[in-house]
């Protein structure tokens, strides 16, 4: 399978070198996991794209669509907003007759994760061998489709439906005639880097743990010990996802790569120190700005959000000041200064000048500052001088009251206006006792009776319900204000994009000094020199930690094959030369004195995780399709690690199958990719399975046996381990000193071609002895006499020595 994006013009001959493919393609956006498959119809092939993470924005969707150019875009009728939109602005409903693409909608039940399954599984697929049973075509196709992308996988099953619905290629022949798939191939884009789902995991990139909080021990869970939990020291939420998704799409862009490294080097300069700090501490600050726009356009805003927006605006603008003064030479720091405008101070001073925040925090409402309004700042007078005027009205009330009335007041209350309360007299027994001539009885509360009265009637009149005109008109200022602020809302979704990145480079730089990692030298070369090579998470777990160099490519030959004892730190070595490729293909620095290292566009896995326990059949299924998946993809600017392949399985059958995908690779000389293989098949060496050349470079782990003990070095060197020191291990797992004792008898005597006889077995002349006392003693039994117990004899003699034989 071919891992690299097709042509955007059909190759098939020079007649049709020019003609512009006939793409169908099928896309889902699924909770951030943006799913594709398309079919090109002048080639026959189906293309997929592995599950991939792509921002609201859609970014990488219409990278996607520039690239292959599709005739239709089908997908879900049952679709997030977002996508819709997306589509609606790049397609048309006209059949691509105004140049754009049609865009099909399919029942969301069409694009089911079983039903899609089995439209695969069923498909009429030539390149699929005939003679495969059931089960085998499963696995046959699992080295060719990933089903663990399901969201690739339910479009996937849509695409297959929809181009036989559409009969491509087909629309004359007969019913019978199935649209023709010759190939399924993967799709990736120019500068993305294809890695495994499997290569995430082995090599630590992300490890999900339960939430150690018992209440979030049901559905939290936070990451473990892994290359992103150490990478990740964002300030901000936005940092953290570009982050996440720089991990999940390293590109192979060199010029990308060289920005991200500048950025580095300036922050990883002592002189800098205080300038990381500053922008450190207002990246923390930097919050969920496209949450509060949205809340915007539906007038749904609270205080909370202006308080949000503001700290934003404000640390964003001391973002931009501090790049002002930065060197242009970093292109990130020219962008902040050039896209961080007047803009941003406008948005600033008009939230200062405009909000309240201590008011709009007392009221839990928004409210506005003094100067704004002139007919607030009126109503808000006449509400803060109403205390001292219902105080002289109420005592103008009292002169008019009976006289065993000792008080009263004027209160207002929002929505009721103004009344008079007095307090609740012993007399005032029933609600006939309330009534006052004069006034209109109300309410009782709280031991005071309320009225209103003809003074109150008046203040209604002339001051109105103060409280919802000020909110009102408050309401009114927040909605032109509103306004004002989305009316600018691009400079903001600058503001996300540009401190995340600074967020992303600032964490990487921290991490770098703090560990001495140094920057990569990219090269255009296909090759990996690496000197003093640390794996980035095991050097954290240890006092010391031995480096060891990586060298592949050019004069180093392209298969390194790696020999040792089990925990000689062989799969280290290879999650080492995984991690170190993978930190420079996302823009960060390596754990290494030096290195030089060519643009790696995938990276292949066969790595057992310790955590995972299969054995058998089931190993070496995944075995195989990992495997396969590497045959078929990997270019000769791939990496692929192999880690003990065929474990678990008959040994004859492990080592001829290593064998032949080693030769496979050998075969194709310069083509081959970069492969590192541990093993403990020293067949392959002894037997000279493989043949003498300087593609092929032999490497082991240093050890040596001082005595009964095993001394364990860690540190490479060509040759080939000869011996598995297995008895050695057992001893250093723990296993009882009598059972290594015999298991290293059995092996001399197997390897020596002896015969293996059993410790409790008793010897030939003494058993002869036995079998003559046991038929002595049968002869002398005389079996006519009726008090004999024949079974008797049988059981306590024959039987019993016989149990102990066994």
């Amino acid at each position: 399978m071919n891992n690299s994006a097709p042509p955007t013009t059909a190759a098939v001959d020079d007649a049709d070198a020019s003609t512009q493919p006939e793409v169908y393609a099928s896309v889902l956006w699924h909770s951030g996991q943006l799913g594709l498959a398309y079919y090109n119809a002048n080639d026959c092939t189906v293309y997929i794209m592995s599950d991939t993470p792509d921002s609201q924005d859609l970014k990488l969707l219409k990278k996607v669509l520039e690239e292959i150019q599709p005739r239709c875009i089908l997908t879900s009728a049952k679709q997030d907003h977002i996508m819709a939109d997306f589509l609606q602005a790049m397609g048309t409903a006209n059949n691509g007759e105004d140049g754009k693409p049609e865009i099909a909608l399919f029942p969301n039940v069409d694009f089911g994760l079983n039903i899609s399954k089995q439209r695969v599984l069923s498909a009429n697929l030539p390149f699929v061998p005939s003679h495969l049973t059931e089960a085998e075509k499963i696995v046959y196709l699992a080295a060719i489709i990933p089903f663990e992308c399901t969201t690739m996988l339910r479009a996937l099953g849509g695409l297959l439906k929809f181009i036989e619905r559409r009969r491509i290629g087909v629309e004359l022949e007969d019913p019978s005639v199935s649209v023709p798939i010759l190939a399924i191939k993967k799709f990736v884009l120019n500068d993305i880097v294809h890695i495994d789902q499997d290569a995430y995991c082995v090599l630590q990139i992300f490890k999900s743990e339960v939430h150690p909080s018992v209440y979030k021990l049901a559905s939290g869970v936070k990451e473990g010990l892994s290359l992103f939990g150490v990478m990740n020291r964002c300030r901000s939420q936005w940092g953290t996802k570009l982050m996440r998704l720089w991990f999940m799409r390293p590109t192979i862009n060199p010029e990308e790569l060289n920005k991200r490294l500048d950025a580095i080097q300036f922050f990883m300069l002592a002189r800098n120190t205080e300038i990381v700090q500053t922008l450190q501490d207002c990246l923390k600050h930097i919050r969920n700005v496209p949450s509060i726009l949205k809340r915007m356009t539906l007038s749904y805003t609270k205080v909370s959000d202006w308080q949000a927006l503001y700290k934003t605006v404000y640390n964003a603008v001391c973002i931009g000041d501090t790049c002002t003064s930065l060197p242009r030479s970093v292109e990130l720091f020219a962008k902040i200064s050039h896209t961080f405008t007047d803009d941003l101070h406008y948005i600033a001073s008009l939230i200062t000048k405009v909000v309240d925040f201590e008011g709009s925090n007392t009221e839990n409402r928004f409210t506005v500052r003094p100067n704004v309004d002139p007919a607030i700042d009126e109503k808000k007078r006449k509400l803060m001088g109403l205390s001292d005027f219902l105080t002289e009205v109420a005592r103008n009330e009292l002169t008019l009251l009976d006289s065993r009335i000792p008080s009263c007041c004027v209160i207002y209350i929002p929505l009721i206006g103004f009344l008079l309360t007095i307090p609740r007299l012993p007399s005032m027994v029933d609600k006939d006792d309330f009534e006052i001539e004069g006034l209109d009885f109300m309410f009782l509360s709280e031991g005071r009776l309320h009225y209103r009265s003809a003074r109150t009637k008046e203040l209604d009149t002339m001051l109105g319900d103060l409280h919802c005109e000020i909110r009102d008109l408050e309401t009114a200022v927040m909605y032109q204000l509103q306004v004002k602020v989305l009316e600018k809302s691009a400079v903001l979704f600058d503001v996300m994009e540009y401190t995340a990145h600074l967020d992303c480079l600032i964490a990487m730089a921290v991490v770098a000094r703090e560990n001495t990692y140094i920057r990569p030298r990219l090269t255009s070369k296909n090759i990996i020199n690496i000197k003093d090579g640390r794996h980035p998470l095991m050097e954290m777990c240890t006092r010391t930690f031995v480096s060891n160099p990586i060298s592949t490519g050019g004069e180093h030959g392209k298969i390194s094959i790696l020999t040792g004892p089990n925990s000689s730190g062989k799969s280290v070595y290879l999650k080492e030369v995984g991690l170190i490729v993978f930190m420079a293909l996302i823009g960060s620095y390596v754990p290494a004195t030096d290195a030089e290292i060519g643009l790696i566009d995938g990276i292949y896995t066969r790595i057992q995780s310790r955590e995972s326990v299969s054995v058998g059949l089931s190993t070496f299924i995944i075995d195989l399709n990992q495997v396969a998946a590497a045959v078929n993809s990997a270019t000769e600017r791939s990496l692929v690690l192999i880690d003990e392949f065929g474990k678990g399985t008959n040994s004859v059958d492990g080592l001829s199958l290593l064998a032949a995908v080693l030769r496979h690779w050998v075969q194709q000389d310069v083509k081959c990719p970069h492969i590192f293989v541990s093993t403990n098949f020293h067949s392959l060496v002894q037997l000279q399975l493989l043949p003498t050349i300087n593609l092929i470079r032999y490497l082991m782990l240093e050890t040596i046996q001082d005595g009964e003990e095993l001394v364990f070095f860690y540190q490479l060197k060509d040759g080939v381990s000869t011996d598995s020191y297995a008895a050695n291990i057992a001893t250093l797992a723990g296993m009882p000193p009598e059972v290594v004792k015999r298991g290293t008898q059995i092996s001399e005597l197997y390897r020596s071609g002896q015969p293996i006889c059993r410790l409790d077995c008793p010897t030939k002349a003494n058993q002869l002895e036995t079998y003559k006392a046991l038929a002595d003693t049968f002869l002398q039994l005389d079996l006519s006499d009726p008090n004999v117990n024949l079974q008797e004899f049988l059981n306590k003699s024959v039987l019993a020595y016989t149990a102990s034989e066994v």
